[in-house]
């Protein structure tokens, strides 16, 4: 209860605080989400009495209508929740659907703003009245709005025509990631996991990086091996597969790996780290990289690439080769490499004493 009050408190007066502060770079409005994300279930959850809870919904609706940045318009998403029973939320639905209807009315004399639409909905939502949703939106609105009735399907158990709607949602105006995600979500909970696999999967789990998009996609999906998982994510980048080389060396897929590496153009350093890290555990592999290092350096590919470089990658390749007793055919290898005619200047300068060039 304690901890709700100060929720309550908190949201009441945020936007307030926040409202003269330079919020261009958008790191205040995520903070303020986030806050939102981690409060609204404490107060949901919050045993308290009617009276209180009504005292709270009235704080917070008042808060949410002053809100005019806004930083807490989306505490309207959670309104269903907060209510913390169906009849409470069915109050609320009863108090706010009219003035949602003549939002999302066709006719311009009654359409206008109404901040509580989304509340509306969560409160329709929780108090299980999903027909009125759907009934609400068979009009031309915003996704933010309409992945309302998609969940009012699913809840109705129209798991396919709730798919079908959210498919009819794209728009330029749409996130096709929430799209995507929300139908991965609908077929895995079907136990279609194939469909949502070719469907949605490669596509909703992206993340900054291929490895951790190999990571993400990888969790979900349990049951798809490594190799053809990143076998159908090189294809999502056509021209790119190179880029998967440290996803398939996390897996232990070495081979493709390398195949990945050779592919097209790697980042040299990349390969380098790999070689050094590699080159007592997996020799053969590291000899692979190491080599394909030096031909994309000696092609002129890298970043701030310098003759440390040239020299980290050469030595690294050389130890593993070493190790697996390939020294002699290893140093051949490199000598054809940067013996070329087409290589950078300076990686033949910095090896070709070492090389007999």
């Amino acid at each position: 209860m304690l901890g709700a009050e100060g929720a309550v408190l908190f949201l009441e007066r945020v936007s307030p605080a926040l409202e003269n502060v330079d919020s261009s770079s958008g790191a205040i409005g995520t903070a303020v989400y986030h806050a939102i994300e981690a409060f609204a279930p404490i107060i949901a959850a919050a045993p308290a009495d009617p009276k209180t809870r009504k005292q709270w919904l009235d704080r917070l609706w008042a808060a949410h209508e002053a809100d005019a940045i806004p930083f807490i318009e989306t505490l309207a998403d959670h309104w269903g929740e907060l209510c913390a029973s169906k009849e409470v939320a069915s109050h609320w639905a009863d108090e706010l659907v009219d003035l949602t209807r003549m939002e999302l009315s066709p006719d311009p004399k009654l359409h206008g703003h109404f901040h509580g639409t989304s509340a509306c909905l969560s409160a329709l939502y929780a108090s299980e009245r999903y027909g009125e949703i759907v009934d609400i939106l068979r009009i031309d609105t915003i996704w933010a709005y309409k992945r309302w009735a998609v969940k009012a399907l699913v809840a109705m158990g129209k798991k396919a025509e709730a798919i079908r709607y959210a498919e009819s949602c794209r728009s330029p105006w749409a996130s096709d990631y929430e799209i995507d995600a929300v139908c991965e979500q609908i077929l895995l909970s079907s136990g279609l996991v194939e469909e949502a696999y070719e469907r949605y999967g490669l596509r909703v789990n992206r993340y900054g990086t291929y490895l951790a998009t190999f990571r993400a996609v990888a969790k979900r999906y349990p049951r798809k091996s490594p190799s053809e998982l990143l076998a159908d994510l090189a294809d999502t980048t056509p021209g790119n597969e190179a880029k998967w080389f440290a996803a398939a060396k996390e897996a232990g897929l070495y081979d493709e790996a390398v195949a990945l590496a050779n592919s097209g153009p790697c980042d040299p350093k990349t390969l380098t780290r790999a070689a050094r890290d590699f080159a007592d555990k997996e020799p053969a592999f590291s000899v692979e990289v190491g080599v394909l290092a030096l031909r994309w350096l000696a092609e002129g590919y890298g970043y701030d690439v310098t003759s440390a470089d040239v020299w980290s990658a050469y030595t690294h390749t050389m130890k593993a080769a070493s190790n697996c007793g390939a020294a002699d055919e290893t140093r051949e290898r490199l000598r054809q490499v940067v013996s070329g005619e087409e290589t950078v200047g300076f990686v033949k300068s910095v090896l070709g004493r070492e090389l007999g060039l």
